[in-house]
């Protein structure tokens, strides 16, 4: 019987050790929190985005961007909804692709995970953290590490990864966090501070247009937040690490033309000649908005509508659909549901999860230089990875 050690009870950490135990293992996974899967409970706002339909290696960042198919065509999203079936988890999916339980709750899914590997005798050490790392090499015949990455600190978010696979001579891609919220150096941005709304986000790395994505978008104190904004963080992170200049264009009413903007401005104008600036703003937008426009173009609240041209309708729409802001920093590791770079994965096996550089090693999940996006795609490498692990620990 096989000892089996795995570090981490997250997502792969529990799917290696149920798979490894099926085969008649003996595993033992040690986790530093007081219960095990906490990232779990806690994803898509404790509903549990648990995979996607969809899955390709475009949905991933990576310096090794291929590295991920092999783990996606072994157990994608139908190998991974056939276990959750068998051992009564059943999913459901939206039109979209993203995966949920059908009980709509991420509680389910950790116990049923986690009572299923009890029932196959998987031990679970819980406020057991893991230091010595050759040390549980030379104690169990195996060794997975799957202890995520820095994101969500307070969830157990770590580095300890990284510095078990620093001793074994890896190399490590410069840690990022991602879908993330971005702090933007502008006070008017933190005066909107609790204004949501939906529009469309341009990002901007050295004054050049790089993606656009459209969704909820947040101002906070600090700067921005929203779906549109997370959707875009790993880029604009990967930037910021390497000291490239980021900006964002928002857009407040993606449904206008700058033309049909500009229009409306100056027929209610002229119509309604006794209304102020202001009230013609907060006919289109928030009043938070509609003051930071104010204060962005230096113009009077009580500017009487009479005196508006055409000249400053065009201002006025070019600031609503092209609001340009800088981005100083992320809103960091702590804040981040998932973080880029972490072990280079050329020196990984992309078909074993194992080390390169010690046998019988295994580096599954976050603490690898893949990240996916939003939208169900880190778990599902979570899973494939630590199927892989398993896979090749029982052969």
């Amino acid at each position: 019987m096989q000892k089996v050690a795995i570090i981490g009870g997250g997502a792969s950490g529990v799917l290696t050790a149920i798979f490894c135990a099926k085969s008649g293992c003996k595993v033992e996974v040690f986790e530093q929190n007081s219960k095990i899967a906490k990232k779990i409970l806690v994803s898509g706002n404790g509903r549990c985005n648990i995979s996607n339909q969809n899955l390709s290696s475009s949905d991933y960042f990576s310096e090794n961007p291929s590295f991920v198919n092999f783990a996606l065509e072994s157990f994608g999203f139908e190998k991974f909804e056939k276990f959750c079936v068998e051992i009564g988890l059943l999913l459901t999916t939206l039109e979209d692709g993203r995966a949920y339980p059908l009980s709509n709750e991420a509680k389910s899914v950790v116990k049923i995970f986690h009572d299923y590997a009890l029932s196959l005798g998987v031990v679970f050490h819980t406020e057991s953290k893991v230091t010595d790392i050759k040390e549980m090499m030379q104690k169990f015949e195996s060794v997975v590490v799957a202890t995520g990455s820095r994101a969500a600190s307070h969830l157990g978010g770590n580095s300890d990864a990284e510095e078990f696979a620093k001793e074994f001579g890896h190399t490590i891609i410069p840690a990022y966090p991602s879908l993330v919220q971005l702090h933007l150096n502008s006070k008017t941005a933190s005066k909107m501070s609790g204004v949501k709304l939906s529009g469309e986000v341009s990002l901007l790395i050295n004054s050049k247009k790089e993606l656009t994505n459209s969704g909820d978008i947040l101002f906070t104190d600090y700067g921005i937040s929203g779906f549109a904004i997370l959707d875009l963080s790993q880029s604009a992170s990967y930037a910021l690490l390497n000291y490239q200049v980021v900006d964002i264009s928002v857009n407040l009413l993606p449904s206008f033309t700058m033309q049909k903007l500009s229009a409306h401005i100056m027929r209610v104008s002229e119509s309604q000649p006794q209304l102020t600036l202001i009230d013609i703003l907060v006919g289109l937008v928030p009043l938070k908005i509609s003051n930071g426009v104010l204060d962005t173009l230096n113009l009077l609240p009580t500017l009487k509508a009479k005196e508006i041209h055409t000249k400053l309708s065009k201002k006025i729409a070019n600031q609503l659909l092209n609001w340009r802001f800088e981005v100083s920093e992320t809103h960091g590791f702590r804040h981040a549901e998932v973080s880029g770079g972490g072990i280079d994965t050329n020196e990984i096996d992309e078909k074993t999860m194992m080390s390169k550089k010690c046998q019988n090693l295994y580096f599954t999940g976050e603490c690898l230089d893949v990240v996916g996006r939003r939208g169900g795609y880190n778990f599902a490498f979570a899973w494939a990875s630590g199927y892989l692990a398993a896979k090749r620990i029982i052969s």
